[in-house]
């Protein structure tokens, strides 16, 4: 299975999709806009071929293949994530640097207008199968699938001093809809 082909199987069939950035400047990658899959109201959003580029860990120094995934379920917003997916992934290839789980992009402020959310956390995609989480490329590397999650600048703040696990026990323990681009603030306390 190509990495159309894992995409569609869980995000729904590909229904769009961005080449250029916002300027008309073409893109090395596409940001693929997806149907409803297998999660009921959601649409998906792609990157498309990002993993034909090394990126290196920032922790390890390995060159590490990225393909990267955002979605939205039962608010506005949805408009905004082309252009979003495709500016997170435009960083990546302008630093070379592979986004690992648990970083976080951001804040830059809403992400989408009346959002508390401002800032991207690096997660595994969770919502989904075990077998999403990585995919064989044709060209026989293997990519990671890292999903883009909508975090507050509170949250941000926690995750950096706190850490991914703390951050992703506050997660479990309240079971945000983390697809809501307007989901409330998790009711953080910290250390």
């Amino acid at each position: 299975m190509g990495l159309i082909e894992h995409l569609e199987a869980r995000l729904g069939l590909i229904t769009g999709g961005w080449s250029k950035d916002e300027e008309g400047r073409p893109r090395e990658f596409r940001v693929a806009a997806f149907a409803e899959g297998v999660i009921p109201g959601a649409r998906s959003f792609s990157t498309i071929g990002l993993s034909r580029h090394d990126l290196v860990s920032p922790r390890s120094g390995r060159k590490l293949r990225l393909e990267l995934v955002a979605g939205e379920r039962g608010g506005p917003g949805a408009e905004y994530l082309p252009g979003l997916v495709g500016q997170v992934a435009d960083e990546l290839l302008a630093s070379h640097r592979a986004l690992l789980r648990g970083d976080v992009v951001g804040p830059r402020g809403p992400l989408v207008p009346g959002s508390r959310m401002e800032a991207w956390y690096a997660a595994a995609p969770v919502y989904y199968d075990d077998g999403f989480a990585g995919v064989d490329l044709d060209d026989g590397n293997r990519a990671a699938i890292v999903w883009l999650v909508p975090i507050s600048r509170r949250e941000a703040e926690f995750v950096s001093a706190n850490g991914r696990r703390e951050f992703e026990n506050e997660l479990i323990k309240h079971d945000p809809d983390l697809l809501n681009l307007h989901r409330l603030e998790l009711p953080l306390t910290g250390r």
